[in-house]
């Protein structure tokens, strides 16, 4: 089996966008049931998933039970929060209505001016950073072999079937019964496919920041989001602010403006965190579908499978992607959930050239 990672061009790929926050409660939205049904079934098998992952490596995943924090500035954001909080009551999930005071009290840090919060204490967060040197290592252990800076150039099928890809460069061609497409917003880039057998996926931009506190940890517990943006702790001192919101195609560039909005709205909520050091600047590129709803399971030829198009949850959905995907490899029911999430549904769409 291959799995298809990232750009089939090294050169292109960028610093993760991703925070790690596993939240399917407080990013639920009303327009989008089906992903916080799947994103509930993925966070209920993280524990089991990061333990394993551990015992198998001995490597820290940065794995957190911290609970969220929503948080509003104004009378709007609280107005807004309370639509929210009769959101996630209607499909009988678990949040807590605080008041300011009450909120201050589980987070001394958050401004005097905060006025109303709602507390997540189901949601949790990870190290994307880690995990992903957890599960590599992982995979070399088992005997995998992995291989980085590899350009693929194309799908290779005989008949009907795909079996396997050829490299760039190189014309190296690998065999295997099944290509698992995984090469996020540059899977369009891949060739060997007709426009049938592809989904099509393009690039939403979000711009982060990487910080510490030389004070180490303490300034926050929770993660904390608010309009515009979230501060996630690792729980270490270090800190991940972010994200915006970009249709800018393949920019990766940094901007000040960005940088300026990302801080001056977390100002707003946590005065302390002008104390910070900043570490990293970055951009990153989040795979989206025309439906907002990841590409999972087999695709339109024998042998192609996907797990792609995941724009904001990558991290948060690993667990069950791998348990639906491998369903689709060895031909089990991937249960009625995962059908929502099928490639097949995007069959006819026109793909971008």
């Amino acid at each position: 089996m291959i799995v298809l990672e990232r750009g089939p061009e090294p050169a292109k790929q960028t610093s993760s966008v991703a925070a790690g926050m596993l939240a399917p409660i407080s990013e639920t939205l009303a327009t989008e049931v089906p992903l916080m049904r799947l994103g509930l079934a993925s966070v209920q098998a993280y524990p089991g998933f990061v333990e394993e992952l551990t015992g198998a490596t001995g490597m820290d995943t940065g794995y957190l039970r911290c609970g969220t924090l929503l948080a509003a500035r104004d009378g709007d954001e609280a107005e807004a929060l309370s639509r929210e909080l009769a959101l996630r009551e209607r499909f009988g999930l678990t949040v807590h209505r605080l008041r300011a005071s009450e909120a201050r009290r589980l987070e001394p840090a958050l401004a005097p001016t905060l006025r109303l919060a709602l507390d997540v204490p189901d949601d949790h967060a990870i190290d994307p950073r880690k995990l992903t040197a957890a599960l590599a290592a992982a995979f070399t252990r088992v005997g995998g072999e992995l291989r980085t800076s590899a350009r693929v150039a194309e799908v290779v099928a005989r008949g009907e079937r795909v079996t396997g890809v050829r490299l760039a460069g190189t014309g190296e061609q690998l065999s295997a019964e099944h290509v698992v497409m995984a090469a996020g917003v540059w899977s369009e880039e891949v060739d060997g496919l007709a426009d049938e057998a592809r989904v099509p996926i393009h690039p939403v931009k979000g711009q982060i920041l990487r910080l510490h506190d030389p004070s180490g940890p303490g300034l926050l517990t929770r993660v904390v989001r608010f309009t515009g943006g979230y501060l996630v702790p690792r729980g270490d001192g270090r800190y991940v602010l972010g994200a915006t919101m970009e249709e800018r195609g393949f920019d990766t560039s940094v901007t000040a403006g960005a940088v300026f909005e990302l801080l001056r709205d977390a100002f707003e909520l946590l005065p302390s965190v002008t104390e910070l050091v900043i570490d990293e600047l970055s951009a990153g590129l989040r795979p989206a579908t025309p439906d907002n709803l990841p590409a999972i399971g087999p695709g339109a030829r024998a042998g192609l499978h996907w797990a792609a198009g995941h724009f904001r949850h990558g991290i948060l959905l690993t667990p069950i992607t791998a348990q639906i995907a491998l369903a689709g490899i060895t031909g089990e029911d991937p249960g009625e959930l995962a059908a929502q999430f099928a490639p097949s549904r995007f069959s006819g769409i026109p793909v971008a050239a």
